[in-house]
């Protein structure tokens, strides 16, 4: 299981069932659970937050460029980072060959998807 913080239940549900296309199992008033293939996601109420700045929750996809135009177009835009050297679709690549991208929440967390 896997959790991940917000301020707003509701904003965040519909970020991760809608944007993201996460298939929501429950909802109560302390969290909204998700499923992310067979890992549980709990999107836990939080009264104040202050996002990490760095990746807590990450995905590995098939193709990262189609993933990412279907996040721009739900209006979702990269994460571009001074120096690492990405690419004009905001995709870097890792020393091994993967592909890695991030964006964030609603609340500003941090996330990912890698094509391996």
């Amino acid at each position: 299981m896997a959790f991940v913080p917000s301020t707003d239940l509701d904003r965040s549900r519909t970020f991760f069932e809608s944007v993201l296309g996460l298939n929501v199992d429950e909802v109560t008033p302390y969290a909204c659970v998700a499923r992310s293939g067979t890992t549980t996601l709990r999107i836990t109420l939080a009264e104040e937050w202050t996002p990490q700045q760095f990746t807590v929750l990450g995905w590995t996809v098939e193709d990262i460029r189609a993933e990412l135009a279907v996040l721009r177009q739900r209006g979702v835009d990269p994460l571009i980072f001074d120096g690492m050297g990405q690419d004009d679709d905001a995709v870097w690549t890792a020393p091994g060959g993967a592909l890695v991208a991030w964006f964030t929440d609603p609340d500003g967390n941090v996330l990912s998807f890698t094509q391996l």
